[in-house]
């Protein structure tokens, strides 16, 4: 037998070579995997805050040295372990009719800006001072599918999954941007510091520093947040009535999630009679509950109103003379009726706004529910009842910064949510929103009251301690003295600028990558 070529050993050589690369490579598969797993094992009702730094760590050390294709496809893999079992309610609610594609489709979408993240952090893995730039650029991705497509979807934040966290306080410093990038910058730094011991570098004091400072800062700025009543206390109701626990028939239930929540409140008003209830000076109750033309007449509410003698603040869906429909909350008083009116300002796509709609019948269910889009709402919303000046939100709203900001900015002395989550069963769909009302408590100062149809109600401190919350599919009604502030967080004050300035930081490193390789050659 010949002996082989020169040409021969050289490509054997390089096969060698590529199969050695595989073969120390095939790790970085199964760990972007279970990372993007533990963002969804740390994420409420379970409190592993600490477990999403790891997480983020884990991603880094993946992507770490890697062309941006291989950072996108660890960074797709990584963002669907982490969405798929997250959005899991998705598949309750609508695999009945529509099998698992939603569900897939969705979490499929959200993972790919998770792919784009893990492009631009190998890119910017290369350069010095790499894990401030990674988690600019995860941030950058982040506030992407926050925004788009149809409006985005910000389910999952980094910064939702630290209601309870060390790095929670920061949420009243810079919002959720800056939280979110805290956490990624110390997940990088935690890979930085395991990538410097593994390659026998001795420099470990800047990943070190980066990895424990915004937790210990966090930890020491605790005791500075405020929870003290400055404006007085108000005694706040919060209705439960409860909802069939039926998923995707809840389209055809309205009389019976109305019946209830109307029963809940005569009830609430014979309590007060009977003295087993202190009066309160406003009534909470969900969203959707009830349903007004152009003249918002509404008798059964006005006589429960008029019977428990204080105002109430009430969700429902409204047709207006214009022949828009609109998800909105009214301020019902004794004897004068709705005086106030907020309009959810954040559509949820596909439900109450339905894009490609031609389409969208193949994998919802509201394209029949409402043959056109609701009309959103374009200012915040503060009621002045009942001795407080609340700032609202519906459901969906309490994922968006701009909401609650908006309420703070116009005085707002506490905030409340109406939500109706009975849609989603008894899933973990609902405990990951009570998370985002914790959040935006601590990141503006207010105590928040939770009005949820079938669960979770809460009332929320403004340190973001659950003070009292109800058990899911079950009536209630939770009574509380909330405390009224009107003080300005510096998040309220900035907005949404350091996360914008943070996002411009990743931005530019990628850029510079480009202008490196260009340079370089």
């Amino acid at each position: 037998m010949a002996a082989p070529t020169v040409k021969e050993q050289h490509t054997d050589s390089r096969t060698r070579r590529v199969a050695v690369r595989a073969v120390r490579s095939w790790w970085r598969i199964p760990v972007a995997v279970l990372a993007g797993s533990a963002i969804f094992v740390a994420s409420p009702p379970r409190n592993l805050w600490w477990l999403v730094p790891f997480a983020v760590a884990a991603l880094a050390l993946v992507v770490r040295g890697r062309r941006a294709g291989a950072g996108f496809g660890h960074g797709l893999l990584f963002g669907f372990a982490a969405m798929l079992p997250m959005l899991g309610w998705l598949q309750d609610f609508l695999s009945d009719q529509f099998g698992p594609w939603p569900w897939l489709g969705v979490a499929l979408v959200q993972a790919a800006f998770f792919g784009l993240a893990g492009a631009g952090m190998a890119r910017v893995s290369v350069l010095r001072g790499a894990p401030v730039w990674m988690a600019a650029v995860f941030l950058v991705a982040e506030m992407l599918r926050s925004a788009i497509p149809f409006g985005g979807f910000p389910w999952g934040r980094l910064a939702f999954t630290q209601p309870e966290g060390a790095m929670t306080p920061w949420a009243a410093v810079g919002g959720a941007g800056l939280v979110t990038f805290l956490v990624a910058v110390v997940g990088t730094a935690i890979g930085e510091f395991v990538a410097r011991i593994a390659g026998g570098r001795r420099r470990l004091a800047a990943p070190a520093v980066l990895a424990i400072a915004p937790v210990a800062l966090g930890l020491a700025m605790w005791p500075l947040v405020g929870t003290e009543a400055q404006e007085g206390t108000a005694k706040v109701a919060v209705v439960q009535g409860n909802a069939p626990d039926v998923g995707l028939d809840l389209l055809y239930e309205d009389d019976v999630l109305r019946d209830n929540h109307m029963r809940a409140l005569r009830d609430l008003a014979d309590d007060v009679r009977a003295g087993q209830v202190q009066r309160p000076d406003v009534v909470v109750l969900p969203e959707q509950v009830g349903s007004w033309g152009p003249q918002r007449s509404d008798p059964e509410l006005a006589a429960a109103t008029a019977d428990l003698g204080v105002p109430v603040v009430v969700g429902g869906l409204g047709r207006d003379a214009d022949g828009e429909i609109r998800n909105r909350i009214l301020a019902w008083e004794p004897e004068r009726g709705p005086t106030q009116d907020y309009v959810k300002r954040h559509l949820v796509p596909f439900a109450e706004a339905i894009p490609l709609r031609p389409l969208a019948s193949m994998v919802t269910p509201f394209v029949d529910r409402f043959p056109q889009d609701m009309v959103a709402g374009d200012r915040p919303g503060v009621f002045d009842v009942g001795g407080a000046k609340i700032g609202l939100g519906l459901c969906f709203d309490v994922a968006y910064d701009d909401v609650f900001l908006g309420a703070a900015r116009e005085g707002a002395t506490m905030f409340a949510v109406p939500t109706n989550n009975a849609w989603y069963g008894r899933s973990e769909m609902s405990y990951q929103h009570l998370a985002m009302s914790q959040f935006r408590a601590v990141e503006h100062g207010r105590a928040v009251v939770v009005a949820a149809t079938s669960g979770v109600s809460a009332i929320i401190d403004p340190d973001g301690t659950l003070r009292q919350q109800t058990r899911q599919f079950t009536p209630d009604v939770l009574v509380a003295d909330v405390p009224l502030r009107s003080s300005t967080t510096p998040a309220t004050v900035v907005g949404s600028v350091p996360a914008y300035v943070l996002a411009t930081i990743g931005v530019a490193a990628l850029l510079w990558t480009f202008r490196r390789r260009t340079a370089a050659n």
